[in-house]
């Protein structure tokens, strides 16, 4: 749960929306930013979901039986901080520790195919990857299994760490602490990154986890989330007021000179040491999952600030970022061209959803990379009504994105439409549709089927309505040779666009 705003007579700046010409800027400094090799240090997760059903009570005892259909692999903890800020065009490497296990080969495997550098993995015979395992039904998280040790790292594998970060000149221009408190980030290591970011005249950005922050003394910035600033600091925070003295504190305890906390749909606030202070509103056109959203920041942050924006732009960049995360279901790696996309669109409009065939395929690459599930489906949506928003949801709810193609007019023209349709042009169809919470991805084909759209993006489930059952589902051969599966998704009786337009018809006569 997402506390109210921080209110008080202090003068914060007035959270309101970043205006287009400043939209424009900042859009500016985020294309020009050079790939900058960033070092991630810390815990690297490999997050598995199990994917199937809980419909029925076991004989045995008074537990769910889960009926298991499929599994999947993400990158979790630090890979996935990696992963936010390879998407945004930074040059990432990772440095931390995996087990020599099964885990431990896959989660390399991933890091290599999201093109993050892996040469600093740090292999440790005496202890596993870090692993969690989620059980999903549909959307619905049933059970997490974690397998991990949290016994701080030491002996052989620290000393490599060290090793690594003790190299002059150093290899990387900046380096970003990623701390989920599994033992990576011990006292020698931190103090060991930030020398060798000081050492390249970089930042040390950390990501904080647990009470004592004292360890991170020497950092150049630091981002905890209000409950964790609340923690380190022994402040409750419920007014600007008590924002102050939380950001007083954390300046005491690190020595930071500029404090910072996300506040979740509040923003982001900052401080500085002369005391003049500022809340960032946020820039999420909705919220549909907050998983994540700190990793975007912290990496969004990181990369800006080694590049040499300014602390304030850098802020803003990463809030554009988060935002495009919170409207995604689960964790979500944004790209530069989205948030370009997003710093260039109009008020109320779609954040860069609709892509030309060319996006889609490397959208598409990109979530077969980082293990993701992408659903496809295809219509031409003329007059969206409640049995599209129905359909559209379900689907959506086979994977981590949905992609809609949607036939342009001429293709709607050649299938055998009545007369005058489409009503709605291309353009008006597309909008409309890309502001649909429940769909991730609007792309236009002029085929008079989607067969080469499909094949070109290879989606792992291929949804249709079930009306289709005996009509034969275009891309069903592809999609299943490849390994996906096809679903034939229940519909809502009595909704169809040609219903919409004859009664339209019969009440305008």
């Amino acid at each position: 749960m997402v506390d109210p705003a921080p209110t008080s007579q202090a003068t914060a700046t007035p959270t309101t929306a970043t205006p287009p010409a400043e939209n424009h800027r900042l859009a500016g400094i985020l294309a020009g930013l050079p790939p900058t090799r960033i070092l991630v240090v810390g815990d690297l997760i490999l997050d598995r979901y199990a994917d199937g059903k809980a419909s029925r009570v076991s004989p045995e005892a008074p537990v769910l039986v889960f009926d298991l259909d499929s599994e999947r692999y993400l990158l979790g903890g630090a890979c996935n901080v990696a992963a936010n800020l390879r998407a945004l065009g930074a040059s990432a490497s990772v440095l931390g520790v995996v087990g020599d296990d099964e885990g431990g080969r896959r989660l390399r495997a991933l890091l290599q195919d999201a093109d993050i550098d892996t040469q600093a993995l740090v292999t440790d015979p005496t202890r596993p990857t870090t692993r969690k395992t989620r059980y999903v039904a549909k959307t619905l998280q049933v059970l997490r299994v974690d397998e991990e040790s949290r016994a701080p790292v030491s002996g052989p594998a620290e000393q490599a760490m060290l090793a690594i970060l003790e190299q002059r000149p150093f290899p990387w221009r900046s380096v970003l602490l990623s701390d989920y408190g599994k033992g990576v980030l011990t006292p020698r290591v931190i103090a060991a990154a930030i020398a060798a970011a000081r050492s390249q005249g970089g930042v040390t950005v950390v990501d904080p986890k647990g009470k004592d922050y004292s360890i991170y003394r020497g950092v150049d910035l630091l981002t905890p989330n209000r409950e964790e600033a609340e923690a380190a600091t022994g402040v409750t925070i419920r007014t600007t007021d008590d924002l102050h003295h939380a950001a007083q504190r954390l300046r005491e305890i690190t020595g930071i000179r500029t404090a910072v906390v996300t506040l979740g749909k509040d923003g982001i606030f900052f401080e500085t040491e002369d005391g003049s202070h500022r809340i960032i509103p946020t820039e999420a056109r909705q919220v549909f999952d907050v998983t994540g959203a700190g990793d975007t920041v912290v990496a969004a942050l990181t990369f800006c600030r080694a590049a040499g924006v300014s602390l304030e732009d850098s802020l803003r960049l990463a809030n554009h970022a988060a935002g495009i995360t919170v409207g995604k279901l689960g964790t979500w790696a944004p790209s530069r061209r989205e948030v370009l996309a997003r710093l260039g669109e109009t008020a109320g409009a779609p954040a860069g959803k609709v892509l030309t065939r060319e996006q889609a395929v490397e959208i598409g690459s990109r979530l077969r990379a980082e293990g993701r599930r992408l659903v496809f489906t295809n219509g031409c949506f003329d007059i969206l009504h409640a049995g599209h928003c129905d359909y559209l949801g379900k689907a959506r709810s086979y994977g981590d994105a949905l992609m809609v193609g949607i036939n342009t007019d001429a293709s709607v023209r050649r299938q055998n439409k009545a007369p005058g349709r489409p009503i709605n042009g291309l353009e008006d169809r597309a909008a409309v549709l890309a502001a649909l919470q429940a769909v991730d991805f609007v792309v236009p084909f002029d085929d008079d089927t989607p067969k080469g759209l499909i094949e070109a993006v290879t989606p792992h489930v291929l949804c249709k309505g079930e009306d289709w059952r005996d009509k034969g589902v275009v891309g069903r051969e592809w999609v299943e040779a490849h390994g996906g599966q096809v679903v034939l998704v229940p519909l809502v009786p009595g909704r169809s666009t040609t219903g919409v337009v004859e009664r339209i018809r019969q009440q305008g006569g």
